[in-house]
């Protein structure tokens, strides 16, 4: 036997061992990106259009899939080492002007971004005339399983609305994951479930208690026997105790007590729970709960939303940007243009700072002649100036092209003016 079969084969027995079948690890036939183990019991059924009544778990979505859109994608081209934007690569004008015939490039990456954040892997159909990509279409992860055949190939089995399958061959299929096990990326609406759950159980139950007027379940007891005709007039009659929105005066007579049976709100820490389930959803997803709406989110990453942003980036957007961006390069990048065109999200319109603080940066940049005048401009989205293309250094503006030359500092060509030697000097 292949000692690597051998040795992926005794991975798995062991795995199987540890986590059940499934979870992350690789076997041949169908790749799950969800959970073997889903808890002893579940609060509230989860899918994904019951998981997205959540608040939270709406909001984390929306602001990743969001975020990375509104980020324009660049391309540069590498001559002599150094980077210079191009406009004219086909795959960059694909992908900035029309992705396939459907979708805008911001639309585009919203669905992608909702499926891979959801589903822990994005699915995106190539089509291609001859070597050229002229269509990139995202396919729903929720409709499409991966399959690991014997010889290591990978295909993948797409079911459409109307029950029908269709295959496709790994090169038809841009594929993006979250970490996971190499062919699939873990779900983090499948591994947040039970937590999902909870927080849809409790708020069914606030709704529930909404409905009914806050009024909670109970035992109207009676020191007599009734017979059954006399039972259903009496709770026909007090129904109101514990459903419906009406609030009524009810006269109790003949012995007859009202208990509670059900928690009440404050009991059962309605409001705590659903404070705590924003915060865990929060954590599945990255997402500072802050950034959701949540009040009560702490700021232990900054003392404000600049700090909190620029944490947001390096820790979750940030590693996501590179994942879609190497992605990139290996689906839809030909090999021979993998060292001279890179395809680049810009992130300056997540992090860009306040007026005051560009003006102040830049002018800095200027100073130090790491920044052209016309450059600094063209950051501020204003047109070039005569004499703005100059590099510059230092406080005195000196051009960077004269300083330090052995004409004094002046310009090529500028007259000095002689100095007259002192008496001292003045040869007798």
């Amino acid at each position: 036997m292949n000692p690597i079969k051998r040795l992926i084969g005794n991975l798995s027995i062991f795995g199987a061992r540890f986590s059940g079948i499934g979870g992350p690890i690789q076997q041949e036939g169908e790749q799950s990106p969800l959970p073997s183990y889903t808890g002893e019991s579940k609060a509230s059924s989860v899918t994904f259009d019951s998981a997205m009544t959540v608040s939270a778990v709406w909001a984390c979505n929306r602001i990743m899939a969001e975020t990375i859109a509104a980020m324009p994608l660049h391309c540069y081209k590498i001559k002599g080492g150094r980077p210079e934007e191009n406009t004219e690569y086909q795959l960059w004008r694909l992908l900035n002007y029309q992705p396939n015939r459907y979708q805008t490039y911001t639309e585009f990456w919203e669905t992608t971004c909702l499926n891979l954040f959801s589903w822990g892997n994005a699915y995106i159909g190539i089509e291609r005339v001859g070597d050229t990509i002229v269509s990139l279409l995202p396919l729903m992860a929720a409709q499409m399983e991966v399959m690991l055949l014997e010889d290591g190939e990978i295909v993948y089995k797409y079911t459409d609305s109307d029950g029908n399958v269709k295959i496709y061959a790994r090169e038809s299929i841009w594929h993006i994951k979250l970490f996971g096990n190499g062919i699939v990326g873990l779900s983090p609406l499948g591994y947040a479930r039970q937590t999902v759950s909870t927080a849809v159980a409790t708020n069914n139950r606030v709704s529930k208690l909404a409905e009914n007027g806050g009024k909670q379940s109970g035992i109207l007891t009676i020191d007599r026997v009734l017979d059954e005709t006399q039972r259903k007039a009496i709770r026909r009659n007090f129904d109101s105790l514990t459903q419906g929105p009406d609030d009524t005066l009810f006269v109790l007579e003949a012995g007859m007590e009202y208990q509670p049976t059900s928690i009440s709100p404050s009991d059962m820490q309605l409001i705590e729970q659903r404070r705590f389930n924003i915060e865990d959803i929060c954590r599945f997803w990255g997402v500072p709960s802050v950034l959701v709406n949540d009040t009560q989110g702490s700021t232990v990453w900054g003392s404000g939303i600049q700090q909190i942003i620029e944490g947001f980036y390096k820790f979750t957007i940030r590693p996501n940007l590179e994942r879609i961006e190497s992605s990139m390069r290996r689906h839809l990048q030909p090999q021979k243009d993998w060292s001279k065109y890179v395809l680049q999200f810009d992130v300056d319109s997540l992090l860009r700072m306040d007026a005051k603080s560009r003006v102040e940066t830049l002018g800095a940049a200027i100073n130090n002649g790491q920044m052209t005048p016309n450059e600094a401009r063209a950051s501020e989205g204003r047109g070039p100036k005569e004499g703005g293309d100059t590099l510059y250094l230092n406080s005195t503006l000196i051009p960077a092209n004269i300083a330090g030359s052995n004409n004094g500092g002046q310009a090529d060509g500028a007259q000095t003016t002689p100095t007259e030697p002192e008496p001292d000097q003045v040869q007798k």
